[in-house]
C-alpha cells in the first residue's frame, strides 16, 4: 500500500520544489499543510492541483489539534518537516515568529508524531547552525552548532529537540542540514532571485558588506532528491549534511548574474552590512554521498542560467508575489476554509 506523508511548508520555495519532485518520482500521497505567510505561494504548486495524491490544508504546524486531525482524516504514515521562517534580516528584527514556528512548531508536530506512532519524522534543517567558517575546512555532522543569528538559533533549538526526542523516546526521526539553495519560485527577497529581478529592471543591485561572504550552493532539485533518501532510506538518529561543493563569493554569483542578464556591472551597489553576517559556510556531505548514495547532478552554472531564464519567462509569478496578489489566489481556488479542527466551515 502506498504510504502517505505530511509535508509542513509546502508551499514555499523548497516545500513546494520537493513536493513536485517526490509526486513526480514515487507514488505516495502528499499532505500539505501550510500557514501561508508572506513566504508560502499555491501558485508554486498549480502543476500538481490535479493530482489525486496531493492534497491541501491551510494553517500552522504550531496547532497540534489540527496536526492530529490531519495525521488521523489522511491515515498518515510520516512527517517531513519543511515548515520555517528563514529570512536572517526578519530574524533580526523580529525573532519571536521564528521561535514559534522553528521551535515551538518543530516540538507540537513531534509530539503528535509520536503519539500516533507514526513511521517517521525527517527535520529539515539548515548549514546556518553551524555558525561561521574561516577561510578553509568545511562543516561535517559531528561540527558543534554555534548559530550566530537568531534564525540559525532557532534552528539549532529545533535540531537539539529532534536529538532529545530521537534519545528520550526512540522517536524515528532524521535531520538533514542543507547548504544555500537556488532554482524556480523562490521569494525575491533571497539573494539570486532578487538580484536577477533587479537586474531585469536595471535597479540597484544592493550587496552586504564587500560581497566577499561564501556560500554553498545547490539547486531544489537536487536537495529535493537528498530529503527523500535521507526520508526513506536515512538511519534514525543521524544527520546528513548535504551540499554541492560549489563554493562562491556572493559578488561573484551577482556578476555571474548580471553576465547572464545582459547587464553591466554598474548595477552594484554596496551597502552596509547586516550584523552579525556569517562569513562562510561550506558542507562536508561525504556521509550522505556514500551512505545514500546521493550526489549533486545540476552544476551551478547551468543551474543559474536555468534560474535566470525561469523568472524572465515567468513576471507574472513575480508580479504577483511582489505586489501580494498571490495571496488572491488562495482565496479563488481555495474557497472552502478550514477551521481549527481541520474541518471544512
Amino acid at each position: 500500500m502506498a504510504k502517505t506523508i505530511l509535508i509542513t511548508g509546502g508551499a514555499g520555495f523548497i516545500g513546494s520544489n520537493f513536493i513536485r519532485y517526490v509526486l513526480a518520482e514515487s507514488d505516495v500521497s502528499v499532505v500539505n499543510l501550510d500557514a501561508l505567510t508572506y513566504a508560502g505561494n499555491l501558485e508554486n504548486l498549480t502543476a500538481v492541483e490535479g493530482n489525486s495524491r496531493y492534497h491541501f490544508v491551510h494553517g500552522r504546524i504550531e496547532n497540534s489539534e489540527l496536526v492530529r486531525y490531519i495525521c488521523k482524516e489522511f491515515k498518515v504514515d510520516g512527517i517531513i518537516n519543511f515548515a520555517a521562517e528563514s529570512h536572517v534580516d526578519r530574524s533580526i528584527e523580529n525573532a519571536q515568529p521564528f521561535v514559534d514556528t522553528n521551535i515551538s512548531g518543530t516540538l507540537a508536530l513531534m509530539t503528535i508524531a509520536r503519539e500516533l506512532c507514526l513511521e517517521r519524522f525527517l527535520q529539515v534543517s539548515t548549514d546556518e547552525v553551524y555558525g561561521s567558517l574561516g577561510a578553509h575546512g568545511e562543516f561535517t555532522e559531528e561540527s558543534p552548532l554555534a548559530p550566530n543569528s537568531p534564525y540559525a538559533a532557532a534552528k539549532a533549538a529545533a535540531d537539539c529537540l529532534v536529538r532529545s526526542f530521537v534519545h528520550t523516546y526512540n522517536f524515528p526521526a532524521v535531520i538533514t542540514r542543507c547548504s544555500n539553495n537556488y532554482g524556480a519560485y523562490q521569494f525575491p527577497e533571497k539573494l539570486i532571485p532578487l538580484m536577477i529581478l533587479n537586474a531585469l529592471e536595471n535597479k540597484p543591485l544592493p550587496v552586504y558588506g564587500d560581497g566577499l561572504n561564501v556560500r554553498d550552493w545547490i539547486s531544489a532539485r537536487d536537495h529535493s532528491a537528498a530529503v527523500w533518501l535521507a526520508y526513506t532510506h536515512g538511519k534514525i538518529g543521524e544527520v546528513y549534511n548535504v551540499g554541492a561543493d560549489s563554493e562562491r563569493k556572493n559578488i561573484e554569483v551577482i556578476k555571474a548574474i548580471l553576465a547572464l542578464t545582459g547587464k553591466g556591472e554598474e548595477l552594484i551597489s554596496y551597502v552596509k552590512d547586516r550584523p552579525g553576517h556569517d562569513r562562510r559556510y561550506a558542507i562536508d556531505s561525504t556521509k550522505i554521498r556514500t551512505e545514500l548514495c546521493w550526489k549533486p547532478t545540476v552544476p551551478f552554472e547551468n543551474g543559474l542560467a536555468e534560474t535566470v531564464k525561469w523568472y524572465q519567462e515567468n513576471s507574472e509569478w513575480c508580479a504577483h508575489v511582489r505586489s501580494g496578489e498571490y495571496m488572491k489566489y488562495y482565496k479563488k481556488q481555495y474557497g472552502v476554509r478550514v477551521s481549527v479542527s481541520g474541518k471544512p466551515v
